[in-house]
């Protein structure tokens, strides 16, 4: 059949094969191999450079930013952040041990999910770790699983993404190619630039609209494990 035969739903994924350059009946998992070429688009930079790049792009789109030197400096970082406000955070391994679960105004280790869509309502501030941060353009990956409720991203008005200067990628490229199948390690998958953001049909700017107006990433240097 020719594309003047099909449908405009069928010619729009006849024009995405096509620019994937697979044939119609060529099974999806036969295509996962051709991520590899993703590393191409990876920056062949000193790795080094990813955290001070990631705060300056971070920063540009109203993030902020803090780098401590080792997982004994964090809770000494977050008390300021934290003063008079009650805090909820996520049940990652990585905050309990940068004793951030141990701070007297931080809620953590629910696991009823109407006990946490409570705590998340009232909390003045949510706090994360990631999974990846990715340098190009400040962005935080977050995998939903029992460890991180999305809903402590969200809902409070502030949240506070706290994690090893290891986990940073240098672009959505290399994090497409440690994680070619996100599915199968996650029920979703979120990519957070900067704090929530909208604009009416004048174009006025104005954040936390659907979800935290306020985001601070908190890194932590680490030596490659």
């Amino acid at each position: 059949m020719t594309r003047e035969g099909l449908s405009a739903r069928e010619r729009l994924f006849a024009n995405v094969r096509s620019s994937l350059r697979r044939a119609a009946s060529q099974p999806l998992d036969q295509v996962a191999p051709t991520l590899a070429a993703l590393s191409l688009l990876v920056p062949r930079s000193d790795r080094n450079v990813y955290t001070d790049l990631f705060v300056q792009n971070f920063e540009t789109l109203a993030g902020k930013a803090l780098v401590v030197p080792n997982i004994s400096a964090v809770v000494d970082a977050l008390a300021p952040l934290l003063e008079g406000k009650q805090a909820i955070a996520s049940n990652s391994p990585y905050l309990e041990r940068c004793g951030i679960t141990r701070m007297p105004q931080v809620r953590s280790g629910i696991t009823d999910r109407d006990e946490l869509r409570q705590a998340c309502a009232t909390a003045g501030v949510g706090i994360t770790s990631v999974e990846y941060a990715l340098a190009e353009t400040g962005t935080l990956v977050m995998f939903s699983n029992p460890s991180e409720a999305r809903l402590i991203s969200l809902l409070p008005p502030v949240h506070i993404a706290v994690f090893s200067s290891t986990r940073m990628l240098a672009n959505l490229a290399e994090l497409l190619s440690v994680v070619p199948h996100p599915a199968e390690q996650t029920s979703a998958m979120v990519l957070i630039t900067g704090p929530s953001r909208t604009a009416d049909i004048e174009q006025i700017l104005v954040r936390g609209v659907h979800g935290p107006g306020e985001i601070h990433a908190v890194i932590v240097k680490e030596k490659d494990e």
